[in-house]
């Protein structure tokens, strides 16, 4: 397992003593992303500790008036992950603010096609975010934001499942020889999303599929992706 940057090696039990910036910087970075247990384990160090680091590192005077574009933006970045009053305690804002700012979103509905920044951004989140959170982030309708899943051929990530969804864990089916054969035919130079489509698939099925069995994307496929991402990143 990788280390992160400031462990020595990590130490048999719980880290005491003075915080180092690394570990803040971390601790800035993914709090309301992950949760404390998380983070504990990250950082080793006990979760009654990084509670009361929180406080000492998130600890400003509240923030009032209109919401700025770059606060919106911060809000967004949490919505679905963490609760409205995690939000507040990194935003400086009071909780009633953020439940209000969160109405407010609800309010608004975009419609027309999806930009390739927004689905690059869709790709990213889907996972781990219920629809009515990327409704939300995207400012969207739930209905807009299940088709471009189902065109994308998106699926939830299993621990959102388990968390969220507890009977909505039952796994797909499973591979019949003919979908393992067109499986590896096409896979080292088809693009993953019509290889998921064409066996009625998610990309993430077709992606851990193809890594169980050893499949690698062709040198040519990969530079193709290559420039792919390269044009979505500049809007070219």
């Amino acid at each position: 397992m990788n280390r992160l940057p400031w462990e020595a090696p990590r130490p048999d039990g719980p880290r005491r003593g003075r915080w180092t910036p690394s570990e803040i910087g971390h601790l800035k970075d993914w709090y309301g992303l992950r949760d404390v247990d998380e983070l504990a384990r990250d950082l080793a160090r006990k979760p009654s500790s990084v509670r009361k680091q929180v406080e000492a590192v998130f600890q400003s005077a509240a923030r009032t008036g209109p919401w700025t574009a770059s606060e919106v933006t911060d809000l967004k970045r949490y919505l679905g992950l963490a609760a409205p009053e995690v939000i507040a305690t990194i935003l400086g804002r009071k909780t009633d603010e953020v439940q209000r700012q969160i109405f407010e979103l609800g309010r608004l509905r975009r419609k027309g096609a999806w930009t390739r920044e927004e689905r690059n951004k869709f790709k990213r989140l889907y996972g781990r975010r219920s629809d009515e959170d990327l409704a939300l982030v995207f400012t969207r309708s739930v209905e807009a934001v299940q088709s471009l899943a189902a065109q994308l051929r998106l699926g939830k990530d299993k621990a959102y499942l388990k968390r969220n969804q507890p009977r909505a864990t039952t796994p797909m089916p499973r591979w019949t020889p003919d979908a393992l054969g067109e499986l590896r035919a096409r896979y080292p130079h088809d693009a993953n999303i019509d290889i998921a489509q064409s066996l009625g698939r998610s990309v993430k099925s077709v992606v851990s599929k193809a890594h169980q069995l050893g499949l690698r994307k062709e040198v040519e496929r990969l530079r193709q992706m290559g420039r792919e991402n390269v044009r979505l990143r500049y809007g070219r």
